[in-house]
């Protein structure tokens, strides 16, 4: 296969030398955004088991051998090494399927992105806000393209970890010695060594494994480390085969980081149409499940493979189609509470899951994976159906949800987890970087203690 010697070089460039005033300001602030939404899902994500096992795995098996090579992990403030830090942050937000995605590549940049930031931050101690805002905003540019890459040049549909994994490493060598070699064999050992797992596969079988973005991290911080040692591993096919070509011509042109989603429920982006259809519907016609007699959702064909009936785990319930419909329902709302195993055996929820029928919809078939659309209709006890029409997710880049909505959201997660003064530092500090000197060390002191509940510390020892 050839590679675009031209290419690399822009890449490079790219990668290495981007500043923030090349940044449109639109831009620097939307990432600010999406820096507060993730830490609000890692907060909220931190009493997940696969959370809680994520980080004690780091602690146990990728400690650091030296001072200078470890990092504190997310909401847990005990050292790992950096990979291990990565990867415990990067599983932590995974677990909660509520963080934002990219919509074109079927997957998410950010989950694997900040948490591995964060990382290399803890070992460059003169990182300031820009440069860690501009960090972040080229890796949702190299992330989000090596997604459209990958998925354009092969046939099987992998987890975000696949693709997430060349900007990780791109970020370390970016911050530790920018170097265009150096880039060039760490992201070919990231791509090499990258995590392509099938994602319809946990799609049919919901696990603990998610989206692969724990591991896509800890590759890509693996790669960058090897790289700065001298480890050989290009070419990066995604990036500099001829095949991929037409994914790299706008970098640093089109700015995709402004076209994020954001979720506003915690489970996978497929079934959040339907979901949106009901609650609609619930409100519009001032009905309680009481008054349903039956469900019937239509959605394109991947959100009708997701799981079906009462989940018996979080990552199931997460993975699920009918179960979040219901739910939603029931409770009026959709959010961690309605996931985590606390309304799995509520007799109202699975009355609605048991009437539920399920279909693929023509339309949301032509409109995947552009548009994530579905219908719920719902038929009353006295003979009213209620239609919803086709509806589209909510959240999309197209009819965003603006800085308001994404700290509503914030708060709303965190509330049960953190205090109100360090929900208020958090705030503060996210939306300082850039415009204030101390503003990173600010939030990364509000980042590593753990979590509390009911005064009680929150890590296994």
């Amino acid at each position: 296969m050839p590679f675009d010697a031209a290419r690399r070089r822009a890449f490079a460039d790219f990668a290495l030398r981007t500043r923030y005033d090349d940044i449109p300001l639109r831009t620097r602030e939307r990432v600010k955004d999406y820096c507060l939404d993730l830490i609000g899902v890692s907060a909220a994500a931190a009493q997940i088991e696969a959370a809680r096992i994520g980080r004690e795995m780091a602690v146990r098996q990728m400690s650091a051998g030296a001072d200078d090579a470890r990092a504190r992990i997310l909401f847990d403030g005990r050292y790992a090494s950096l990979v291990g830090a990565a990867y415990a942050g990067a599983t932590q937000i995974d677990s909660l399927d509520a963080h934002d995605g990219y919509s074109a590549a079927k997957g998410h940049a950010g989950c694997g992105l900040l948490p591995s930031l964060l990382a290399f931050a803890e070992r460059k101690s003169d990182l300031t806000g820009e440069d860690f805002l501009t960090s972040l905003v080229v890796g949702y540019e190299i992330a989000c393209r090596a997604g459209l890459a990958l998925h354009g040049t092969v046939s099987d549909y992998h987890t975000s970890g696949a693709w997430v994994s060349l900007a990780v490493a791109a970020l370390g060598v970016r911050l530790l010695n920018p170097h265009p070699d150096i880039l060039r064999h760490a992201i070919g050992i990231a791509e090499y060594h990258g995590p392509r797992s099938q994602m319809m596969r946990e799609i049919g079988n919901p696990t603990m494994l998610h989206d692969g973005s724990g591991w896509g991290a800890m590759v890509g911080v693996s790669a960058a480390e090897l790289a700065l040692m001298g480890y050989s591993g290009a070419p990066a096919v995604t990036v500099e085969g001829d095949d991929a070509s037409d994914y790299w011509e706008d970098l640093g042109h089109t700015w995709l980081t402004d076209r994020q989603n954001i979720k506003l429920y915690p489970i996978c982006r497929w079934a959040h149409a339907p979901v949106k259809a009901a609650l609609d519907l619930r409100a519009a016609h001032h009905l309680q499940a009481s008054d349903i007699a039956s469900i019937h959702v239509e959605s394109f064909h991947e959100a009708t493979r997701l799981a079906r009936g009462i989940p018996e785990t979080t990552a199931v319930a997460q993975y699920s189609l009918d179960y979040p419909v219901a739910a939603a329902l029931v409770c009026g709302a959709l959010g961690a509470h309605e996931v985590s195993g606390k309304t799995f055996h509520d007799p109202e929820i699975a009355r609605l899951v048991s009437v539920t029928t399920v279909a693929e919809c023509p339309h949301c078939n032509a409109n995947f994976p552009a548009d994530r659309l579905g219908r719920t209709i719902l038929t009353t006890f006295d003979g009213r159906t209620c239609d919803s029409g086709i509806v589209r997710a909510p959240g999309e880049h197209s009819n965003p949800i603006l800085r308001d909505g994404i700290v509503e959201k914030f708060r709303t997660f965190t509330a049960p987890v953190l205090s109100a003064e360090r929900r208020a530092s958090i705030e503060h500090a996210v939306f300082s970087l850039g415009n204030r000197p101390d503003a990173l060390s600010a939030l990364q002191q509000a980042l590593y203690g753990p979590i509390v509940y009911s005064g009680v510390a929150h890590h296994s020892h």
